[in-house]
């Protein structure tokens, strides 16, 4: 329900990380109170305790399901899942375990977040992808050698996948797409987390996105979305890590991102069932359709 440019109905945050040893319910607290409805429980990885064995995955997987059943048994919303190993855990364990090693137990982490989609635990495989930082070319070459394969893994089994890549413009939306292209998977299948705001559909390529919605991300959203081709959320990348406050975007961040849109859309005369429509795409639609 739209009421004088204000929307009444689902928000979902897309890509969202909860950490027991930190906020954990208490962010949830604060997503629901600013509005939010629904959020996708990305994996959180431990990058200072990284994954030696596949045991340690499974524990980690295992926690993330469980936060997922605690969420919804204290908040009235819906949590998504998702699970997949940080393509970061793979360049940080090459270092001890050399590319071999840490490429296997990479492979049999994805195998198992696989497991765990097909038992109903999860929805998407995630976040997965390559180095957003810069790394040797033999670094860079193994890790898209990684992806393909990932990706093709997911498309074998139609399952979705997020998408941790860097921030490269145009270049970074056409590389995947290639590799989709190449791995057989539907392009609105796979989704360009923490994406930048242009949904100019030359930019994006075709290939799904979750947006960051941080400061300035409203204007270039409504700039950009009628030539938008491709199916695109909102999210925080809420990282719930003490040593960063509100990093990468605070829990309240999107029902707000999604007032502030929603009141400039009513600004700018867009319709009512205009602006209904985009908010119910946006938050149950899109990720009804890439998700399930």
């Amino acid at each position: 329900m739209l009421e004088d440019g204000f929307w009444h109905g689902e928000i979902m945050d897309q890509h969202i990380h909860l950490d027991r040893r930190n906020l954990y319910m208490d962010a949830v607290n604060e997503f629901v109170k600013a509005g939010g409805t629904a959020i996708n429980l990305v994996h959180k990885p431990d990058f200072k305790n990284l994954p030696k064995k596949i045991n340690d995955y499974e524990r980690a997987y295992r926690d993330t399901v469980d936060m997922s059943n605690e969420i919804r048994n204290n908040f009235d919303i819906d949590v998504l899942v998702t699970l997949g190993p940080h393509p970061v855990s793979w360049e940080k364990q090459i270092m001890k375990m050399g590319y071999e090693e840490s490429t296997d137990l990479h492979l049999e982490a994805v195998n198992l977040a696989l497991e765990f989609i097909s038992d109903g635990d999860a929805v998407c495989l995630g976040e997965v992808g390559r180095p957003h930082y810069p790394v040797n070319n033999k670094t860079w070459n193994k890790a898209n050698e990684l992806l393909l394969q990932i990706i093709e893994m997911a498309a074998k089994e139609r399952v979705s996948i997020q998408l941790h890549v860097e921030s490269d413009g145009e270049k970074t939306y056409s590389d995947i797409s290639k590799l989709c292209k190449e791995a057989k998977m539907p392009k609105k299948k796979a989704i360009r987390h923490f994406a930048p705001s242009n949904l100019d559909s030359v930019f994006t390529n075709g290939i799904s996105a979750t947006v960051s919605v941080g400061k300035g991300s409203v204007e270039k959203i409504i700039e950009t979305m009628e030539d938008s081709g491709s199916i695109w959320g909102m999210e925080t990348d809420f990282l719930d890590d003490s040593r960063r406050p509100g990093a990468v975007l605070g829990p309240k961040t999107v029902p707000k991102r999604t007032q502030q849109l929603c009141s400039r859309m009513w600004e700018l005369e867009y319709s009512d069932n205009e602006i209904i429509d985009l908010m119910k795409n946006i938050h149950s639609n899109w990720p009804k359709e890439i998700y399930q």
